[in-house]
This record gives structure tokens, sequence and C-alpha cells, in this order.
């Protein structure tokens, strides 16, 4: 049989590089050679009427043939292919919308025809990794005003699916992040839908974090659901809690977040146009926002906290949405818990009104709530709270809770780790300060999020005097081998809990 030297077919690797796209030739294949193509080089690969964009990465071993295009799972999805089916390459045209990223980082502003152009670039697919990354860097330090913030959010919404209701009010509550255990959105909602007002509250996973708040309701019940689902669950109760990845409200601002997390740079800009854009195409018309302020949480100051408040404040009103927000404190984590289901397991002590629930949890969430209730009219300014307080309180909100995760597909307990080891002071004193970013960390060395019930448990907050032997925290695995690998590296920290001795 002849075998045409440009011919390739579809082989898929089951390798996964997450959302990037990326496909695999052999070094010494004929289409490698004629057409020039390198590591790194950005191909189109047609498929039929289907076509994607990728980056390439040579192969230098047997992992496939010479004739054989090998696909990563996430490019693998993107086009849709099956096994030995033919597809040509070729070189991905010209990024011409790359040239005002240039023109940024040289400090030329985007104009909003600039900006439709790159987040229409982004959510086709076209930009790679190492282009997103250039793009957030050029936007990093405050370099985006409020104009370009306003076009990047309303460019977001644009490319990506937008629900609508037939409500004048429906609300939405977001939390910057940064603090660890910070899970109020679970109690938030059903607390707001109890009261009759529509929350479709999309929520994300974790990538850097323990745990996401979609991380955490997954313990609790299934998050993944499609639009259509999704509707059915908010006709039926008013309101959801699910993961925004499935719904694809703003898959530009998705694929951002990819790359910008793990580079760990700053931007107002990106981060309005990221929270604004998917409160929009949510539906949503009344927001509260939290912002936690602390020394290792991800906004440090107040004064750093009133400037994205007040960018938050004036793009939302610009796009028509209404937004309040709320500064809380970032000192130290939240509730007990750091994981999926140690979180999960605060958030159900909370609806259920037990006597040991984590107090700082929940005035966190009737707060939040309140102010919320008052946004959207169903309590006189000043007099939220009490209404969030007394709907908890009677026992409504863990009704409402039971029949939003009985719509979502039936509620579970969270599972609970088999491997723990407690950690104690070696000193006595008083604790002066808590490090969130290396607690966060100690919980993803022991499984979290991806082993649900891995994570810590704390057992002293910011404020409390300890004994020699007291403990701390508790860790929690799943194998005796994440356990011993967190524990290594918390014997080696003395510091994520500062403790004064006595004098």
């Amino acid at each position: 049989m002849n075998v045409n030297p440009e011919a390739l077919v579809l082989r898929r690797l089951g390798i996964d590089t997450y959302q990037e796209l990326v496909a695999y030739l052999r070094s010494d294949s004929p289409i490698c050679r004629s057409e020039g193509f390198e590591a790194q080089s950005r191909i189109q690969i047609c498929c039929g009427e289907r076509h994607i964009i990728a980056t390439l990465n040579v192969v230098h071993e047997s992992l496939i043939g010479r004739h054989q295009l090998g696909l990563s799972e996430a490019a693998w999805h993107a086009l849709g292919g099956a096994d030995g089916e033919p597809v040509k390459v070729k070189h991905a045209p010209p990024l011409q919308s790359f040239s005002a990223v240039r023109g940024k980082i040289y400090g030329r502003p985007f104009n909003s025809d600039a900006v439709e152009a790159i987040v229409r670039d982004i959510a086709g697919g076209h930009y790679s990794d190492i282009e997103m990354a250039a793009l957030i860097t050029a936007c990093s330090g405050n370099r985006m005003d409020v104009a370009e913030t306003i076009a990047l959010t309303r460019s977001m919404v644009g490319v990506g699916q937008r629900l609508h209701w037939e409500r004048d009010i429906v609300v939405d509550k977001h939390c910057v992040g940064g603090l660890p255990g910070n899970r109020t959105t679970l109690i938030v909602v059903p607390i707001v839908a109890a009261c009759g007002l529509t929350i479709p509250k999309t929520s994300s996973r974790a990538i850097t974090s323990p745990a996401g708040s979609a991380d955490t309701m997954e313990t609790l019940a299934p998050v993944g659901l499609d639009l259509p689902a999704m509707r059915r669950v908010i006709d039926q109760e008013g309101g959801c809690i699910v993961w925004g990845g499935a719904v694809s409200l703003s898959p530009a601002d998705d694929m951002l977040i990819r790359v910008e997390r793990p580079l760990g740079l700053d931007s107002d800009g990106l981060l309005v146009a990221s929270v604004l854009s998917k409160k929009i195409a949510a539906g949503s018309t009344h927001v509260v926002i939290d912002i936690p302020v602390g020394r290792t949480a991800k906004v440090r100051s107040p004064a750093a906290a009133a400037a994205l408040a007040g960018r938050l404040i004036e793009v939302g009103k610009a796009l028509g949405l209404a937004i309040d927000v709320v500064q809380s404190d970032g000192s130290q984590p939240v509730g007990r818990g750091i994981g999926p289901a140690l979180e999960a397991w605060d958030v159900l002590a909370v609806l259920r009104n037990e006597a040991a629930a984590p107090d700082d949890l929940r005035q966190r969430a009737v707060t939040l709530a309140g102010r919320l209730l008052e946004l959207g009219g169903k309590a006189l300014p000043g007099q939220g709270e009490a209404l969030a307080c007394e709907v908890l309180a009677s026992g409504a909100a863990w009704h409402k809770m039971q029949a939003l995760c009985a719509a979502q597909g039936g509620m579970r307990e969270p599972a609970r780790a088999a491997h723990t080891h407690v950690i104690t002071a070696q000193h006595a004193g008083k604790v002066v300060a808590v490090d969130n970013r290396r607690l966060a960390r100690l919980a993803k060395l022991a499984g979290a999020p991806k082993a649900s019930a891995a994570g810590l448990y704390l057992q002293v907050a910011l404020g409390s005097t300890v004994e020699v032997g007291q403990p701390l925290y508790t860790l929690h695995a799943e194998s005796p081998g994440e356990l011993a690998y967190a524990l290594s590296y918390a014997q080696a920290q003395e510091d994520l809990y500062t403790i004064e001795e006595h004098l």
C-alpha cells in the first residue's frame, strides 16, 4: 500500500494538559520536516469541517508512529475526532490581535476594538499559554484603567453564554479569595434562596488553593450541571451551587485564570473583569463582594481593598450591576477545616445549628447574606443580618440546602480521612499571627483538593493562649504517603502559627 507522506491520522494519547491544547508529532515525521514544524510551533489541525489550534510538542521516541498526530486530552475533546481518523495540519494563521498586546507592553492603552479581538481569539483557542502570559503580565501592576476594564468585562461576556431570568432582581455573591476555609457560599445561598430571592451561584474549583466552593459542594452533591439542568434547579429551588466550568459562561476568563494563577501576578483590572463577567453572564443584577484583608491574604491592606472596591463598583455601574462590597478580616482562616470535606463539615455544622459549629464562619455568612437580602429588597437597610440569623436559626436554611442538593442530583455526606496526625505546640504562649498561605500549602501537600477528605483541622485561632504539647492542628490524608509528605513540610515550618512566648 502506498502511503501519502503528508497524510496523518489521529491518536489519543491520554495525556492530561489541563485546558491547554497540545499536539504531538515525531521528529522524523515527513510532515514535521516538510512544514518546518518545531517544538512550541502553533499548528492548525483540521478534521473534516472541524479544526483547532494547538501547541506542538516534538517526540523523539516511539510514543507515536511517524504518520500519527497525537493529541492531549484537552485537544482530543476540543477536536472531537476518533482514533485513526485522517487529519491535515498546517501553521496557524498569524495572530493579528497580539500586536495590541505588544503595544500594551510598551505602554499603549487598549481600545475597545483591540480588547474585543483579543478576547475573541482567546476564547477561540488561538492564544498559546505563552501569549496569554504576556497579556497577563502587560495588564498586571494596575496597568489597566477603568475604561479598559469595562471593555474587557463586556468582551468576556460577549464570547460566552449568557443566562436570562424572568425576574427584575437576581442576586449573587463572590469572595475575591486568599483565605482558606472561607466557604460562606454554601451557607449564604440557602439562606437567600429560602427568603425567595433568585441566586444562580456558579463557583470555581481550586487551582492553587486547597478547595474551591465547587470542590466543597461536590462532597455534598453533584456540581457538574449543564445549563438545562442548572435552569431546572433554579426554577425549582430559586438557587444553585454549581461548577462554573460546566456551563461556560465566560470561557475566555477560564482560560486566562488557568495561566494567571500560577504566575501569581496581581491586577485589579483582570480580577474585576473576571468576577463581573461571570456575574453578568449568569444573569445577576445585584452582587455582594467579600474582600478579606490581611497580611497573608490576597488583598493585604485596607487601602488596596478600597481601590479594588471602587473599581468593582464603577465597572459594575457601567455594565448595569448593583455592587455592594464588604471588607472582612483576612488575618486567619475561617472555620476549622481546610480542604473540601473538612470545610463541608463546618458548613453542615452551621446549617444544622450545632453547638460546636465555627462561629466565625456562621457570622461571616449571615453578614453577607444580610447584605444580599437588603440589596435584593427582602430586608430594610440594617435589618438584613437579623433576617439571615432568623432563617438560619429556624432551620429554613438547612431545609433549603437539602432541597438544593436533592435537585442537583442527591445529597451525600462528606468523606472522612483514613489517616491523621496531630501537630502540637512546641512552646507556651499566645498565637499572634497565622500564615494563611503556608497553611493552604500544607493542606495541598496532604492531598487536597484532589483527595477530598485531605487537609487540615485547626484547633487554635489567632489570640489563643497555648501550652506546650497542646494541639495546634490535625493533618488529614487519604494515604500514609501523603500524610508523611505533609508532615515533613509541617515539621520544617516553625511560623505557620507565630506564638509569642510568655515572659
